[in-house]
């Protein structure tokens, strides 16, 4: 099944279109904020198509997917246990250019103190050894042919540094408008010998869309549903990249990154650029959401009945969570927390409530922790931990809590909700 965007767009039960000429400079930005769950067409954003606000609610994702409600996080867990092979296809719905301007493109400035105009719904792929690297990474305009990218010390980091002691340059191609499978996958945090479109692929037969279909480009394997591909080099050059709104709300600081060459630019006739907002619910969802099968791996661990896991909105998709468990002795709820933090250390607050709470529901989460917690009994609090860069509080460490909000063993009778036959 083909997942450019606009396929996809054509698949929700509904989108807004803005059909007018809009600037680049923080107008796309505003229409974006008016209702983040609502997905939005640009006809003419600096004369080209974008599309924004595509995957901010989980359920659109999942429903994507061809997954039921809440079932996103076990079928991560499980594509990326048993990652599944691409299928290699011809198929060529790209124009190749070789001389081209990036900036007659539709790529916004998103905030005022922004360092640059932005992409922020791209994935990057690279090869190096043998060795396949799919990541997310955001790329600030440069110039006709340039952009800086934001590397952190992970897998790409690695193969760039490893390309710069041998003296060469990194070829990657760095692909805009993907189905949801492979922007998920490229967020995942897996092995180094793992190759993450095959995590992507897993993801989609699971959900019964058959396998990720991709087409080489050089050496690499390119998916062929995506609208942009830039194909160029990470050089040895550095720039200033930054300021940049990330998924706090607030400003990332200025770096020194890589330059990437872009040395063709592949679109498709009539391409939709894809727009992630900074600081959004749709940045939450691609950030967070593939954190929570680690998580729940971990947790599986010491409690061996773990039902679900969110990280939640209100924690920006990183820094709060919820878990559901059935406690098979006292204590389990604590453990439960503790092995949270292991799995995801940015995570500050944990909240573990019993089977019988919706935790994607947060006015049902609250019930829980208003009718079975206590502070004096069910409160952990962990000071000088290892926390979030992200988190703009801490400072050098953070302090972590945890919250039981299960009811106790034995005659729970007072604690049961009234429910009709």
């Amino acid at each position: 099944m083909r997942m450019a965007v606009r396929e996809s767009l054509d698949r929700m039960e509904g989108f807004r279109t803005v059909d007018r000429k809009v600037p680049w400079d923080l107008e796309p930005t505003r229409e974006l904020l008016k209702d983040q769950t609502m997905p939005v067409l640009f006809t003419d954003l600096n004369g080209g198509m974008a599309a924004g606000n595509l995957w901010s609610e989980r359920g659109r994702v999942e429903s994507a997917l061809g997954l039921p409600r809440g079932g996103l996080t076990k079928a991560l867990l499980e594509a990326m246990a048993r990652p599944r092979p691409v299928e290699e296809v011809e198929e060529d719905a790209w124009t190749a250019r070789g001389s081209f301007d990036l900036g007659a493109l539709p790529i916004p400035k998103f905030y005022p103190e922004d360092g640059g105009r932005y992409i922020t719904a791209g994935v990057a792929i690279a090869k190096l050894d043998g060795k396949v690297n799919v990541s997310f990474h955001r790329l600030m305009l440069l110039g006709r042919d340039r952009f800086a990218i934001r590397l952190v010390p992970r897998h790409l980091f690695t193969m760039h540094r490893l390309a710069q002691e041998r003296g060469e340059e990194l070829p990657i191609a760095f692909a805009v408008g993907l189905c949801p499978s492979v922007l998920l996958a490229g967020a995942v945090s897996t092995d180094y010998e793992v190759n993450e479109l095959e995590i992507a692929s897993a993801l989609r037969e699971i959900g019964g869309l058959g396998p990720l279909r991709v087409r080489r480009m050089g050496t690499l394997q390119v998916p062929v549903d995506a609208d942009y591909v830039f194909e160029g080099r990470l050089t040895r050059e550095t720039v200033d990249e930054g300021p940049f709104v990330d998924i706090s709300g607030t400003y990332d600081s200025v770096r020194k990154q890589p330059v990437f060459q872009v040395d063709r630019l592949h679109q498709r006739r009539d391409a939709i650029l894809q727009l992630v907002l900074p600081g959004g619910l749709e940045h939450y969802n691609l950030m967070g959401l593939p954190r929570e099968p680690v998580i729940l791996r971990t947790v599986r661990q010491v409690v061996p009945r773990v039902h679900a896991v969110r990280l939640t909105e209100g924690g920006c998709c990183w820094l709060h969570g919820v878990i559901s468990i059935t406690k098979n002795k006292e204590g389990d709820a604590m453990n439960a927390a503790m092995a949270a933090f292991t799995g995801h250390p940015s995570m500050k607050q944990v909240i573990v409530v019993d089977e019988d709470v919706d935790i994607y529901d947060d006015r049902q989460v609250e019930w829980a922790v208003a009718t079975r917690f206590q502070a004096s009994r069910g409160l952990l609090v962990v000071n000088n931990a290892a926390g979030s860069s992200l988190d703009p509080s801490a400072e050098g460490t953070t302090s972590k809590v945890a919250i039981d909000a299960t009811r106790p063993l034995g005659d729970a009778k007072g604690f049961e909700r009234a429910r009709l036959p």
